[in-house]
């Protein structure tokens, strides 16, 4: 029997889900006493906010491939 794939079409870009993963990870960790978690937690959120920096980068009109 053959595994069919869940494909789910995306509402939101890429990078705005980034970033709102990114805000609500910041807004946990800010609850948080100062420890191992909440620095877990703000390095995960500082990746995040590095992904959707790099996806609009890479997304960007001004690269463009050589002529």
């Amino acid at each position: 029997m053959k595994k069919t794939r869940n494909r789910a079409k995306q509402i939101t870009s890429l990078q705005d889900r980034l970033n709102v993963f990114a805000d609500d990870i910041f807004h946990r960790a800010a609850r948080l006493p100062p420890g191992v978690e909440r620095d877990q937690l703000l390095k995960r959120a500082r990746t995040a906010e590095i992904a959707a920096d790099i996806d609009q980068w890479v997304s960007s009109s001004g690269l463009q491939s050589p002529t």
